[in-house]
């Protein structure tokens, strides 16, 4: 069996928590990319094989189950090429933040993973298909998140390639410490 001794910390920020100050380089925007393009193809191989019952299983104790974690990363990701496009097409907007937890206790997330995976497809797509397609300035553009203050473009593409490696290992590490 794997490590049984990790702190809720660990738990909860498997690979650290997102740091928005860091300098970033061009090879880190190409790589930000390629991890969002990856990432669904990730996410099917984090929980290739699992049972519906191993699906139920919360990453941590007061976390989501996996199938709530997934059907979460879907939903993210289709609010984060909406705040993409509105700060391509706006003068710095405000960004409406949802409730992220109440969302995880819908119906919808309770569906079988497939519904989320072709979300993901298709999303990631579109989304690196623009990422791809914007230039240098455009990285610069900003928007405001009510809670988190200004964004650039840049710095919410290092933000969505973290969360997705986020939740990946969430998944990865359980499966490690329960031996699946």
């Amino acid at each position: 069996m794997g490590n049984t001794t990790a702190t809720s910390e660990d738990l909860s920020y498997p690979i650290g928590e997102f740091d928005k100050s860091i300098g970033l380089t061009p090879a880190m925007l190409a790589e930000n990319i390629r991890a969002i393009r990856e990432l669904p193809q990730k996410l099917r191989e984090a929980v290739a094989g699992l049972t519906d019952e191993q699906l139920e299983t919360h990453y941590r104790p007061g976390g989501w189950t996996i199938r709530q974690t997934v059907h979460h990363v879907a939903d993210s990701h289709i609010n984060s090429i909406c705040r993409l496009k509105l700060a391509l097409t706006e003068e710095n907007p405000t960004i409406r933040p949802y409730f992220e937890d109440r969302w995880a206790e819908r119906a919808d997330y309770r569906l079988p993973l497939d519904v989320s995976f072709q979300i993901l497809d298709g999303i990631h797509r579109r989304w690196t298909t623009l990422l791809d397609s914007l230039t240098a300035e455009e990285f610069g553009r900003t928007f405001v998140h009510p809670d988190t203050g200004a964004w650039t473009i840049e710095q919410f593409v290092a933000l969505y390639a973290w969360h997705g490696r986020h939740h990946t290992a969430h998944i990865t590490h359980l499966r490690a410490r329960l031996g699946w």
